[in-house]
């Protein structure tokens, strides 16, 4: 009488022995999972600069153990691949420059991606108030030639409503959407309204 074949499940695994994995019966060996963590980190660092929160929380969502995390982190922050500093400068140049982002969205947008404060305040003491102001006035600029022809009021709100998004304060968001109408050669008695 032939021999009975043992069936398996979908994965293809011998359900008796249901606890074998394809990395051997325990599972993947300590040194095997921070073998992954770590060529994990190095791609997704390939694809773009992290902060090493990011790259923690990353590691933590696919399950990786805490101790596994800091000392693949530890490592790869060793060899110079993470470093938060470098990283903060980058973002608050190129996002100021780019997207015309004050100080202080550019904090909160590092707070976010996990970089201490410190490390904030220095990125942002980059960028002087001048050149916050100048980024600001390009910005409402801007949207002002982009809305002419409309009604003021119209054009009044959605320039200060651009440089809200873009987190500069009110107070200096009025101050320069009324000069730039002036440029123009308008005049608004719209702006002294703090509810526009």
């Amino acid at each position: 009488m032939p021999e009975r074949r043992r069936s398996s499940d979908r994965t293809g695994r011998d359900p008796v022995n249901a606890d074998e994995s394809p990395d051997g019966p325990a599972g993947p060996s300590g040194e095997d999972m921070e073998n992954k963590a770590r060529n994990l980190v190095l791609r997704m660092l390939t694809h773009s600069p992290r902060t090493r929160a990011q790259l923690d929380r990353s590691l933590h969502r696919r399950g990786y153990e805490e101790e596994i995390v800091t000392r693949v982190l530890d490592r790869i922050e060793e060899a110079g691949l993470i470093d938060d500093a470098a990283f903060a400068r980058g973002w608050v140049s190129s996002r100021h420059h780019s997207r015309g982002l004050s100080r202080r969205a550019l904090s909160r947008e590092l707070r976010t991606r996990g970089v201490e404060e410190e490390t904030v305040r220095e990125a942002v003491a980059e960028i002087d108030d001048e050149d916050e102001r100048e980024a600001a006035r390009a910005l409402a600029r801007k949207k002002l030639a982009g809305t002419r022809g409309r009604d003021q009021e119209v054009r009044i709100r959605r320039a200060l409503g651009a440089l809200a998004r873009k987190g500069y304060p009110a107070g200096m968001s009025y101050r320069l959407v009324r000069e730039e109408l002036e440029a123009e050669g308008e005049e608004s008695d719209l702006l002294a309204d703090p509810d526009l």
